[in-house]
């Protein structure tokens, strides 16, 4: 019933999220998150067991700051390399105004994405299932949800960017484009269970999940800025 309960709440917040009210995408975050942590209390899970206690918070603040330096660094070298340069030219990033770049970054996806994201997928979820079956089974499980999870969002995803357009802007590439975002979300969402499991902290894979996409807002956001002022005379 409890597990029942955890899938419902997800279910409900991916779909007013993506379709029914996209407009109140963080308060529906925020509010899913409460419920979650509700469930949770509900099946006795602890604030270790969340990797939410004192003890794991203090070691997620040493995996942060290591972890945001790292993804930074990589993906500036991505945007020097030719090759992969084109991964950051995103339409949903480049049309932004600062005051929208701004929210997107400090708000929406700490507040909104990150929060729920990994208090569903690497804090209850994983906790549950690791409680009942075990380490393996709870990152297979939690992973491969998040991965379903990503469906609705990535169905705009190869008019967005023109990395991924090559696979097509009809139905057949709008297939194939949500097939490689479900393939390549269930891939991280293994990477951050196992950080969560070395790290014991949830803050670990939460300052990893918004160095991801904070970094590829901003960096989406000025390139094509950046490009704009050096064709200026």
């Amino acid at each position: 019933m409890r597990m029942f309960c955890v899938l419902a709440v997800l279910v409900a917040a991916n779909l007013l999220n993506n379709w029914l009210a996209p407009g109140a995408y963080v308060a529906t975050c925020v509010a899913a998150a409460a419920a979650l942590l509700l469930i949770a209390r509900w099946d006795g899970l602890t604030r270790a067991d969340l990797g939410l206690d004192k003890v794991a918070l203090y070691r997620g603040l040493r995996w942060s700051s290591v972890l945001v330096g790292a993804v930074l660094a990589v993906f500036l070298v991505g945007l020097a390399l030719p090759v992969t340069r084109e991964a950051f030219e995103d339409e949903r990033a480049a049309g932004l105004t600062v005051g929208e770049l701004l929210w997107r970054v400090l708000i929406r996806v700490p507040v909104g994405t990150v929060l729920l994201e990994e208090i569903a997928f690497r804090g209850v979820l994983w906790a549950m299932v690791r409680r009942r079956r075990g380490t393996a089974w709870a990152t297979a499980v939690s992973s491969s949800l998040f991965g379903l999870w990503h469906v609705l969002p990535s169905r705009g995803l190869s008019r967005a960017n023109e990395a991924v357009a090559v696979l097509g802007t009809g139905p057949a590439g709008t297939a194939l484009s949500v097939a490689a975002a479900v393939v390549a979300t269930t891939a991280a969402g293994v990477v951050l269970c196992e950080l969560r499991r070395r790290s014991g902290s949830l803050l670990a894979p939460a300052a990893l999940h918004w160095a991801l996409n904070g970094f590829g807002y901003v960096l989406a956001w000025a390139v094509p800025r950046w490009r704009g002022a050096g064709d200026v005379p």
